[in-house]
């Protein structure tokens, strides 16, 4: 997988990327855990999810927030670090005009940014959120959520208690129009340690059903736009 340099709004970013093999392939960009513990686009649940969208034909990008390998800058709280999520989508963006689908993932702290960046970007059609941490972040700001999305969750996370995420999927799927997917991980921690291929299942189980809606959806709009007569 080629190794990308980037702008971003703090200097040059660091990524990974895989292009799909279909002229409009779907576009992921994945976001890893919390820099100032150790978190790089390396880490294992960031790397396979990474791997998870490659083999279902995404072109896939998983990057370094500020700060972190040669990515320039430091640790901004967050603030920062959407930005950098942001100059991301647009870098994905740019080199796939006609991409069917935009989704996003993110695992813990990289969670907590994904869902942000949803909130501010609507051409995303889906996300996949690992370990958000709900205990340690306000996720009030998803009022409402605007696209459906799987959350995954260990039940023996120590960092991130598996009854808060489920409190966060279950207060987003009351939302109208909107479907959670909740999936815990039994006897997972918070890095999925030798629970990694469970992990594999799910996302992949998920994406591959949430791919034929998504495709019906364009299609149907398609339809909807050329069965519009054109206004003078």
């Amino acid at each position: 997988m080629p190794e990308i340099i980037f702008p971003g709004p703090d200097g040059r970013l660091e990524g990974r990327y895989s292009h799909g093999p279909a002229a409009n392939a779907p576009i992921a960009l994945i976001l890893h855990p919390h820099p100032l513990y150790g978190g790089t686009m390396n880490n294992k649940v960031a790397y396979t999810l990474f791997h998870v969208f490659a083999k279902r034909g995404f072109s896939v990008m998983r990057f370094n927030f500020r700060g972190v390998g040669r990515s320039q800058g430091s640790f901004d709280n967050g603030v920062g670090e959407l930005s950098d999520a942001a100059s991301a989508l647009d870098y994905l963006q740019t080199h796939n005009p006609n991409a069917a689908a935009v989704w996003i993932a993110g695992f813990s702290f990289g969670a907590w940014i994904a869902m942000q960046l949803l909130m501010r970007r609507p051409e995303i059609d889906g996300f996949i959120a690992v370990a958000p941490p709900a205990n340690m972040y306000d996720f009030g700001f998803l009022a409402p959520c605007p696209s459906s999305g799987l959350i995954v969750q260990g039940s023996d996370d120590k960092i991130v208690p598996e009854n808060d995420s489920a409190k966060l999927a279950q207060r987003l799927s009351l939302q109208k129009g909107i479907k959670i997917d909740y999936k815990k991980v039994t006897g997972a921690d918070h890095f999925f340690e030798g629970k990694l291929d469970e992990l594999t299942l799910a996302a992949d189980k998920y994406i591959k059903a949430s791919l034929v809606p998504t495709s019906a959806r364009a299609g149907k709009g398609a339809a909807e736009k050329a069965a519009t007569p054109p206004t003078e």
